[in-house]
């Protein structure tokens, strides 16, 4: 079995697989370890065109798969079902490189919210008091968080 992705056709995808067969919708969900419903989903919002056979039923080529398996690792990598679309949709590979490059951007951010977090909860699981509320530390956090009184209303 041999599978060419061509990136540069707007994953085009040359397909050179012993058995060009189909398998229906609800197979190809559980090669995945998906609900129907997702592919159903990831059709309407373009990202797959299957073919479709008497009674409308929908038919799962090797390229169909492939693209599914590409949809997975993308989602892996964090992308978005509209980022995945753009990047799709584009022959461009600078295009997809910025496309990878918002993502990153966007892990990083998260990646520093997460430490942060953890931070605060190590600091309150290395706390020597029993309730971490009773820790002058912890109150003063909380007092910053609030910030400065409001100044008071000239009442006359």
């Amino acid at each position: 079995m041999r599978v060419r992705f061509d990136m540069e056709d707007s994953f085009g995808l040359n397909v050179d697989m012993k058995s060009s067969a189909t398998i229906g919708i609800g197979e190809a969900a559980a090669r995945f370890g998906l609900a129907t419903h997702v592919l159903r989903h990831w059709e309407s919002v373009g990202l797959l065109t299957p073919a479709r056979v008497a009674g409308d039923r929908r038919r799962y080529g090797p390229g169909d798969l492939f693209r599914v398996a590409l949809i997975l690792r993308a989602r892996e990598a964090g992308l978005s079902l509209d980022e995945i679309r753009e990047m799709m949709a584009t022959r461009a590979a600078a295009e997809r490189r910025e496309i990878l490059r918002r993502r990153r951007a966007e892990l990083l951010r998260r990646i520093e919210q997460a430490r942060a977090a953890l931070d605060v909860v190590e600091c309150a699981l290395g706390c020597d008091h029993d309730d971490v509320t009773g820790c002058a530390h912890f109150q003063q956090a909380v007092l910053e968080r609030i910030g400065p009184p409001a100044p008071l209303a000239d009442a006359r």
